[in-house]
């Protein structure tokens, strides 16, 4: 198990969210708070950049499922980057890649213009 450390810098309109380690039960919390603190400084328009992630459980997918319900109503958008086989299952067992745009790097996520709705119909 690795410990989780968060960070984030501005890239043009978007807040970048790395995340480094486990995302799991005991983890969850800390990137929780940070994106908190990101919602109350109305920064809405994030990525989170989980290729330091080489594990993440249902605790870390609640965190970006709570994040992304906290921001699309204020017109906000979240994002993520992943290119951990691991992790990109995750997502792809739960159907949550339907519900989330996932890119191979931050600058992918910020030159794709649209928002992706859960209901697009991407394979």
């Amino acid at each position: 198990m690795s410990e989780l450390s968060v960070s984030s810098h501005e890239q043009g309109r978007f807040t970048v969210v790395e995340a480094n380690g486990d995302i799991d039960l005991i983890s969850a919390p800390v990137l929780r708070g940070s994106l908190e603190s990101l919602f109350r400084d109305s920064r809405l328009a994030l990525i989170i950049d989980l290729r330091g992630v080489p594990f993440l459980d249902s605790s870390g997918l609640g965190v970006l499922v709570g994040a992304q319900r906290a921001v699309r109503p204020r017109g906000g958008d979240i994002r993520l980057v992943c290119h951990e086989p691991r992790v990109l299952r995750v997502f792809s067992i739960t159907g949550l890649d339907q519900v989330f745009s996932i890119y191979d790097s931050p600058e992918s996520a910020i030159e794709d213009g649209g928002v992706k709705a859960a209901a697009d119909g991407a394979e």
